[in-house]
Formats: C-alpha cells, structure tokens, sequence
C-alpha cells in the first residue's frame, strides 16, 4: 500500500511541530507536505509580541519534511488577528498536491477557517489545537463560544487532542468520543536529553558567573516575562523562604523592569536574558526545580514543563496551566498549586527545597522516563495512526 498523502495547514515553522513533521514524513507510511501560511516567516525570523523582540532560533526547522510558504496576502499580516492569514492560493495549491487528508492546525484566521470549509465532505479533514475550558467566561460568553465552536467542528472528521483538558474541550464543543484523537503536546525529547553532561558543564559555569555556590539550592523560570506567566508570583512566594536558595529568571519580556526593581531588595534573585533553542537544555539544567506559576488567560499547555521534565528537572506548575493534569504526578515528579495562590507556592517551595537536592535528583530521574510519553515520535506515532484510520475519498 503507498503511503497516504497528509497535507498540513500550518502558520510558520515552530519548534515543537518542526521534529513531529521530520518523525511523519521518515515513518514510511505518511507521504508528507507542509503549507505554511504565514509567508513573512519564510525568512527564518519572526516577532515575538512575548519577548518583544525579532526571533530566530538557531535549530533546524525545514529540514527533514517537504513545505511550501504559501503567499499571504493580508494587509496586515500577523497572528493576532483573524485577517492577519488571507492565502487565496491555498486551496489552490493543496488540491494540486492531491492530498488523502488534510491536518489544519487552529481554525482561528480566515485563511485556515476556509481551508477547513472547503475540505469537509472532499478529503478527511483532521484537526489540532490546544484550546482548554480552563479559563473562566460569563455564562453567556460561554454559550455563544459553544454555539459557534459547535459550527467551526462540524467541519472537522476527527480532532487530534492534545492532552486531557484539550480532549474535554473538543467534547464540549460537540465532538463525540469517536471523533476525537489523541496524540500528546510534544518537545524533541532527544536533544533535551543528550549530552546531559555537556549541558551540566554549562549550567554550572552559568551559576559560578551569577555568584551562586555549587551546593545551593536553585529554583528556575524560564520563559516570557508577561502577565500571563505571572513571575512576580513567584518572586511574591520565594521572597518568604529565607533558606539559603537562588531564584533565577531567564528571559525577557513586558514585566521586565518591574521584577527586576522588585527583586533588588533580594541578593539571591538573578536574571538572565533570553537563551535560544540550542542552549535550552543547560538552561533547565540550571536550577534544581523548575516552576511556572501562570495564571493565563490562554496558558492552554505550558511546554517548557515538558522541557524541563525531558532535562530531568521536577516541576512546579499551577491549576492554569494545561498540561499539568497529564504531566505532573505530584509527589513523585513535581507538585501543582493554586493558581494567584502565594502561600500555596510557598509552602510547596519549602517542600522542594526540604526535600534536599538528592531528593529533587531523584524526581528528576522519574520526570525524565516519564518524558518518552511525550515525545516527537511518540505524537507523530499517533498522529499517524488517526491519518491512516480514515478513509480514502476519491475527490469528485
């Protein structure tokens, strides 16, 4: 049997979709194309309205997978609106592909709501997003957004979810159980445990240069420094222990000068800027817990729980971020807490930094084996598996 045509309806290239794209198309059963959509990234750089600043990662993210950057003709093109994605040629380009499936990542612009119209009744039409009910809405605002995600579903054969709070909000939107897959959120667990020793040798030299001794205890954020993530939380909660630890905050980001103003009343509170992709691994390796304390809206995953888990670092995260449900077992490879909750954080930093950095170690080690579940492979896998559940449709 030759493989089956997958076209993916993407916006740009993105680190974590990058390595579940190379692991589909070198499966053998999936013959693979990628339309991105958001043609202004096709230079390898973007904005980051989070950082606030133009990104580039340094790793690969077209290599390995066939793509095309489809024309986007927007005025004013971008992701945070609706009109920001309008690619007239995209059905155009697809159909002269000739695809068996189509997976269209997020309905949210006009380009990739019509893409989802145009292709239902022709070929299988897959879906991913992340979106959860975490997030609380008047009872109004709720039963509009379920009457018209009701309608954007109906136009999709089977929705790939991302995790347990994805797959309840697809429910809710409609979708019955046989309609809905899963195929977990996912880092390249690969490069985030390799050279673990490399990345030590990093880490460590990162603290000689903050001023931090060898045995000290580290607890690490990593990430936008924006309300959403909510870091001075977590600055609010360290700031009681008085224990002997190190907070550490890499990244930069609206909220910036304010921790930083914050924090001068403490001499065990450090800042590092933004780190790229290839250094991402010794950055988790840096601190001996890693904590995000967001309090959303729209903290729908929370992949850097994910990374630091895959460098073998416990976690600490809050009620609102996603993916807490399906990675944190408490106790055995990180703990949750109340989100907006301070002496709930408190208390559970106390007990990381209580349970001595053999103790953390050891979470780490369990937080690591249980990141193969989570994995590029794993999800390309799955993702694989609901493509070729479907049934072929001659296209008329």
């Amino acid at each position: 049997m030759p493989p089956r045509k997958l076209a993916i309806v993407t916006t740009h290239p993105i680190q974590y979709y990058a390595p579940v794209f190379r692991a589909l198309a070198g499966s053998g059963e999936i013959d693979l194309r990628v339309f991105y959509t958001w043609s202004q990234a096709a230079t390898g750089g973007t904005f980051d309205s989070g950082f606030g600043a133009d990104v580039k990662w340094d790793i690969p993210l077209l290599e390995g997978y066939a793509y095309q950057f489809v024309p986007n003709v927007a005025e004013r093109p971008g992701l945070d609106h609706f009109g920001g994605l309008n690619t007239p040629t995209l059905v155009r380009e697809i159909e002269a592909w000739g695809p068996d499936a189509v997976l269209i990542f997020t309905w949210n612009s006009r380009a990739h709501l019509q893409a989802l119209r145009h292709f239902k009744g022709r070929v299988p039409v897959l879906f991913r997003g992340d979106s959860t009910l975490i997030d609380e809405r008047a009872w109004w605002r709720a039963l509009l957004r379920r009457m018209f995600l009701t309608w954007v579903y109906s136009h999709v054969d089977i929705a790939i979810a991302v995790g347990s709070n994805n797959r309840d909000y697809f429910a809710w939107s409609g979708l019955p159980a046989e309609r809905i897959a899963l195929a977990p959120h996912s880092i390249d667990t690969v490069r985030f445990g390799a050279d673990s020793a490399g990345h030590e040798n990093l880490a460590a030299q990162w603290r000689r240069e903050l001023g931090i001794e060898p045995q000290a205890m580290v607890i690490l954020f990593a990430g936008k420094l924006q309300h959403k993530k909510n870091p001075g939380l977590l600055l609010e909660a360290f700031g009681t222990l008085n224990n002997g630890s190190h907070l550490v905050f890499v990244g930069n980001g609206e909220l910036e000068s304010e921790l930083k103003a914050r924090a001068r009343a403490f001499a065990n509170v450090h800042f590092m800027p933004f780190q790229n992709q290839s250094v991402m691994p010794a950055v988790y390796r840096l601190g001996d817990v890693f904590v995000l304390p967001s309090q959303g809206p729209e903290e729908t995953w929370g992949l850097a729980l994910n990374e630091a888990m895959a460098s073998g670092r416990p976690v600490i995260a809050s009620t609102k971020v996603g993916g807490a449900r399906d990675l944190v077992q408490v106790g055995e490879n990180g703990w949750i807490f109340e989100s907006g909750n301070p002496k709930a954080l408190e208390e559970i930093l106390r007990r990381a930094v209580g349970a001595g950095r053999p103790g953390l170690q050891a979470m780490g080690r369990a937080a690591q084996a249980q990141s193969v579940h989570w994995s590029s492979e794993e999800s390309a896998r799955l993702i694989g598996q609901a493509v070729l559940g479907c049934p072929v449709r001659v296209q008329g």
